[in-house]
């Protein structure tokens, strides 16, 4: 089980765009001098954003104009959702810095059930391309090709004029060692997400056309990830809240903008620090490791999520910090062609994560295309570059429902 919690633990550092600049001595660690914390999860890939519009907003969505991708944002939204029926597409290399063949993907749909109510559906694969695993003396166990995915599906409903609510459920499975191991087993988890979604039209300022829209999410409300059938150990999943503010602003019959603000906190405890002696060897005391600062983070789901709010070991001042935060802004010409901004910021010791997003859209008829880039505003100490470094998204969405209304005109015409 070591070597999986080390390989999962790896993994989770490297999604996270793990930067060397923030690393901790491990005597500052012993010595409590506690500069780097990172929250661990299973399944990591659950938090990449999977679609070119919102990540080259800084990675917003929770209260943006819905659309197909809204599942992984928040899916309330889509009870406002303007298509009948819509499909979506998205693809990233991931990682290319540091590898060539990992790469996540996702297929999403939507279907308004009637003027209240829509359905929708979405399927995540995430692979880690090809790897090959060795034995302790360096022996070559074969070559295997790790991979995650997540069924979703989800039901939103309008509860008012503005205000939606809605409820998803989720299947998780992880397969990073594809049996190589004889006590090593894929992973899976049974997930569920929460949200509301709240928009309206303001007139808060003369002469011009407004929206103010607001959305909370708690997604993948789940069972830990077991990956060892020698053990009982197990890992919390990426539970999440996620809520913010978005304002659109029509500047004329052709020109809008709007501006978003994202904030999140991952729902999982944060690890304690751990009392040791003048060696630096940890102290135990009835078979335990003995807790300096914090709070014991082997627990259950529910306390879990109740005990992230107040468990770090710096206090309230890393509980802040555990905050991340995404601003963006999207400009729309004639709901034909978009440009795209934004930026991301987490705390240093929680993982350090900042860049900044790029990117652009054009909508044709029953198509829309979007593309994204993602420019790291720090890299690690060692190489220079960040693995988030040139980062894409792509995304191709269809428009189901206006494609048959074409079709049909057409045969009339004919």
């Amino acid at each position: 089980m070591k070597r999986i919690k080390l390989f999962t633990l790896l993994f989770a550092m490297l999604i996270a765009g793990f930067n060397a600049n923030a690393q901790a001595t491990i005597e500052e660690i012993l010595g409590h001098n506690l500069d780097y914390n990172v929250i661990s999860t299973a399944v990591p890939f659950m938090s990449i954003a999977p679609d070119a519009r919102s990540s080259a907003m800084g990675d917003v969505g929770v209260s943006t104009s819905p659309d197909v991708y809204s599942m992984h944002w928040n899916p309330a939204k889509y009870a406002f959702i303007q298509d009948d029926f819509s499909v979506g597409l998205a693809y990233s290399p991931w990682l290319r810095n540091l590898v060539n063949d990992m790469n996540i993907a996702y297929l999403g749909l939507a279907k308004r059930v009637d003027s209240k109510s829509t359905v929708a559906a979405t399927l995540r694969y995430f692979t880690l391309g090809d790897i090959i695993y060795t034995d302790d003396q360096n022996n070559n166990l074969g070559t295997y090709s790790p991979n995650e995915w997540a069924i979703d599906v989800a039901y939103s409903r309008k509860l008012g004029k503005y205000i939606s609510g809605s409820v998803a459920g989720r299947f998780i499975y992880s397969n990073l060692t594809q049996g190589y191991d004889t006590y090593a087993k894929a992973a899976i988890s049974v997930a569920a997400d929460i949200s509301v979604y709240y928009t309206r039209d303001v007139y808060w300022f003369d002469g011009m056309d407004a929206n103010f829209s607001w959305g909370a999410a708690i997604t993948n409300i789940g069972s830990k990830m077991n990956y060892d059938e020698s053990t009982l150990d197990k890992d919390f999943i990426p539970t999440n809240l996620r809520f913010g503010p978005t304002l659109k602003l029509d500047i004329d019959d052709y020109n809008s903008f709007a501006f978003s603000i994202d904030f999140n906190k991952l729902l999982v405890p944060t690890p304690p620090v751990y009392l040791t002696d003048s060696t630096g060897t940890t102290i135990y005391e009835g078979g335990n490791p003995v807790i300096a600062a914090g709070r014991h983070n082997e627990v259950g789901l529910v306390q879990g999520m109740i005990q992230s709010f107040y468990d770090a070991p710096g206090g309230f001042k890393e509980e802040l910090k555990e905050f991340t935060l995404g601003l963006g802004a999207e400009y729309w010409y004639d709901e034909v062609f978009t440009v795209r901004a934004g930026f991301f910021h987490e705390a240093q010791m929680k993982g350090n994560r900042r860049y900044v997003t790029l990117g652009a859209g054009l909508r044709y008829n029953v198509f829309a295309l979007d593309v994204s880039y993602l420019v790291p505003v720090n890299n690690t100490a060692t190489s220079g570059q960040n693995p988030l470094e040139n980062t894409l998204r792509f995304s191709l969405t269809f428009n189901i429902d206006k494609w048959s209304s074409n079709k049909t005109q057409l045969e009339k015409v004919n």
